[in-house]
């Protein structure tokens, strides 16, 4: 185990960046981007030194001096228990340097990998099997597009449905344009977020926020913005990186949606997925329960027009340093969650009294 210093980072960037397991949120970028929290990095090598597990650790500092750790999407390794074990010892001494309560993290290991599930419980990680969406902080449920790598983007606009492809030709024979926009585009993203967060209640990031994360990422995200009649109709802030093209944010107009801006928006970042090598377009979240009747079920009923998988990560791993302070951690977040939820609806009736 080593803990990085700051001038060897980009031994660690360079492993996060073409692992199969890395994923933006473990790449240094993201550690500027959530600038309001501390961090480290976490280094396991093998006997010939070379880099083969690791994970960017963020610190969130708590009342009474504590704090929680947290790897977002991490760690990126073979998720073997040896590598593992050598990784959690990085996160015991940083517990004893920051007073943390707890180390969180949140891998790309799925519900139906039983033997990886185990390696973290054995070396003494909490896990809740099928917790509610309302309890992780990164969605569960995925919706994926594998294995595009090596193909033509005509192999994979033919593996849509034809509902998928008729729209996308619908949006084009209407006229649509989608473009690739520098933070000149900010203003009219951040219309359509403030609509959609309205429709769909929930709270929208600040342009502040957004302009960091094009800042941070540089070439490695990109702002879309379709156009109908010269005006933006629908956008998304899209990742690339670890061979992964990542749907991040999206939103949309009120209006004009009869011409299937989103499909077209969609394809174009699905290309750009090819264009950059990437063997995965990863469309982020969708509701754990896709019944007909959910609320979100919309959300899960467009992204499998594009013929991709659902990706049932198992949640969040949690080791606990010091139970009684997680205890009254996990209370605060619950109450929090209930204000939260209680804003959302008073929202939603405010949005219904308003016509």
């Amino acid at each position: 185990m080593e803990i990085l210093s700051k001038d060897r980072y980009q031994e660690y960037e360079d492993f996060v960046s073409t692992h199969r397991y890395g994923g933006f949120m473990q790449s240094l970028s993201w550690a500027k981007v959530k600038d309001n929290w501390g961090h480290e990095v976490v280094v396991a090598r093998n006997d010939d030194g070379q880099i083969i597990g690791a994970m960017l650790v963020l610190i969130r500092k708590m009342p009474l001096g504590a704090s929680m750790l947290y790897a977002p999407r991490g760690p990126v390794c073979d998720y073997s228990k040896p590598v593992l074990a050598d990784l959690l010892e990085g996160a015991k001494a940083l517990a004893q340097k920051y007073h943390a309560i707890l180390f969180k993290c949140d891998p790309y290991v799925e519900e139906t990998e039983p033997e990886k599930i185990q390696n973290f419980i054995d070396l003494g990680f909490q896990h809740t099997p099928g917790a509610a969406e309302s309890e992780t902080l990164q969605r569960r449920y995925n919706y994926i597009l594998p294995d595009i790598g090596g193909k033509t983007k005509d192999e994979v606009f033919a593996s849509f449905s034809q509902k998928a492809r008729y729209n996308v030709r619908v949006a084009l024979k209407h006229g649509v344009e989608c473009k690739v926009c520098g933070k000149e585009g900010l203003d009219d993203w951040m219309r359509l977020s403030r609509l959609t967060a309205q429709r769909d209640n929930f709270i929208d990031r600040p342009k502040e926020y957004c302009a960091k994360m094009m800042d941070a990422f540089g070439e490695n995200i990109r702002l879309y913005l379709c156009y109908y009649q010269g005006q933006a109709i629908s956008g998304a802030i899209t990742s690339q990186y670890a061979g992964k093209t990542c749907y991040i944010f999206g939103a949309s107009d009120n209006a004009h949606r009869n011409v299937m801006p989103n499909y077209l928006m969609q394809w174009e970042m699905i290309q750009w997925a090819i264009e950059g090598g990437c063997y995965l377009y990863d469309f982020l979240g969708i509701p754990v329960n896709c019944d007909p009747n959910s609320p979100m079920y919309g959300v899960y009923e467009f992204k499998k027009k594009f013929n991709g998988r659902v990706a049932p990560y198992a949640g969040e791993f949690d080791y606990i340093f010091r139970p009684c302070l997680n205890s009254m951690f996990h209370t605060a977040q619950n109450l929090r969650r209930s204000y939260y939820s209680m804003r959302k609806k008073r929202q939603a009736k405010h949005n219904v009294n308003r016509g």
